[in-house]
């Protein structure tokens, strides 16, 4: 049985009126223009078919260069000819971009995570942290069963809030001293680079070069990339995206992949994944291609979409903390919460948790491995290691 956003009815509701709004569309954009009609109304016809031609351009993968840049809600007309692409969302041309990495080429490996250190107490490990009161760690708030704000409650909720609260457990004892932010998913590394957060929980997927930038807690989700589509559509893999058009959000992992496995589809890129879900519905795209672990929101959001075809790739989810430049606590706070993450495993909270929020929708119900790299053991000096003689 799959989990129903409380929402979902009055969502759906919405994008029916915007659906008849948008159905006046066609009728003024093949209205020519009178030489009596008013500035106005000229001007309310060039964007309907300006608005025309961005959906030809996202259906049919020849987009304008004007539709190229992000979507500016103050000059468009949306409440009259149709809803408008998301906020800040910008259209890919397909092929415009090459992948980095081609097919057959593989991504460095990234890195092991600092273990956690045996019978270390939270006071020696992040002192400042202990003294706030509290844990300020950075989430989403609309990324159904992963990180969600209640519709009834107002709180936060899913998967990776109680995460973010075992760490806090462990830590003050109390699950409930944790500060919460929205952290957007561009904003990620900025929020801990500036000590806004102490730590990122917000699927952030763990590779060799965002490694470079922070500091990763060994894995707490593996996920594999796959697609999600209306249940009518015939699409039923990637193979199948030549000429559509697929949503992803930008700077992720996975606008790489979508231009390495379908380079002859336009991307549509957005701050988020909600907002991919909202194209979706309006037809603004054909598919779109994230993680299991998100789509398992989505459709539970929408049932009448589906996840199809094979995976795609497999990621692993990682909390991110600022590197020793930015947070001088770096190391003790990513030893701290890969301790918590061990004790999840063998305690069971973890099983459970993920039973409760991703459920059969997500195919790897089990914790994934620890994994640590080697570091080098501070050793006492012995005689004679000085090179000085002995006396």
């Amino acid at each position: 049985m799959r989990k129903t956003h409380p929402h979902r009815i009055s969502l759906l509701a919405a994008l029916l009126a915007l659906s008849m709004g948008a159905s006046t569309l066609s009728a003024c954009s093949e209205k020519p223009q009178s030489p009596s009609a008013s500035p106005q109304d000229n001007a309310s016809m060039q964007e309907a078919s300006r608005w025309q031609r961005l959906r030809e351009a996202l259906r049919f993968g020849d987009a304008p260069e004007e539709a190229l840049k992000p979507w500016d809600s103050e000059d468009t007309h949306a409440e009259v000819h149709g809803p408008p692409l998301p906020p800040d969302a910008i259209v890919e041309k397909a092929g415009e971009i090459s992948a980095l990495f081609p097919d057959g080429e593989e991504r460095p490996a990234p890195l092991g995570s600092l273990a956690p250190q045996e019978g270390a107490d939270p006071q020696d490990l992040i002192p400042r942290i202990v003294a706030r009161g509290r844990l300020i760690v950075g989430v989403d708030n609309s990324q159904y069963l992963l990180s969600f704000r209640d519709a009834l409650s107002g709180e936060l909720q899913g998967f990776e809030v109680d995460l973010a609260r075992e760490v806090a457990r462990d830590i003050f004892g109390d699950p409930s001293r944790v500060d919460f932010r929205f952290v957007a998913s561009n904003d990620r590394l900025e929020a801990l680079k500036t000590g806004r957060v102490d730590a990122v929980v917000r699927t952030m997927t763990i590779t060799r070069d965002r490694q470079s930038l922070v500091e990763f807690s060994t894995p707490y989700l593996r996920t594999h990339t796959r697609l999600a589509v209306p249940l009518q559509s015939d699409i039923q893999g990637v193979e199948d995206l030549g000429g559509r058009s697929v949503c992803i959000t930008d700077n992720s992992t996975l606008l790489e992949l979508s231009r390495r496995l379908a380079p002859e589809a336009v991307k549509l890129r957005v701050r988020g994944w909600a907002d991919c879900l909202l194209a979706l519905q309006q037809n603004q795209v054909d598919a779109i291609m994230s993680d299991d672990a998100i789509l398992a929101g989505i459709i539970a959001q929408d049932p009448h979409t589906q996840i199809v075809g094979r995976s795609l790739s497999a990621e692993e989810y990682g909390i991110a903390v600022a590197r020793p430049l930015e947070n001088p606590e770096s190391h003790g706070l990513v030893r701290q919460i890969n301790a918590t993450l061990e004790r999840l495993q063998r305690d069971g909270t973890w099983v459970r948790l993920h039973h409760q929020w991703l459920g059969p929708d997500h195919r790897d119900a089990k914790p994934y491995p620890p994994q640590y790299r080697e570091e080098e053991v501070d050793t006492p000096e012995q005689p004679g290691d000085s090179g000085e003689e002995e006396h």
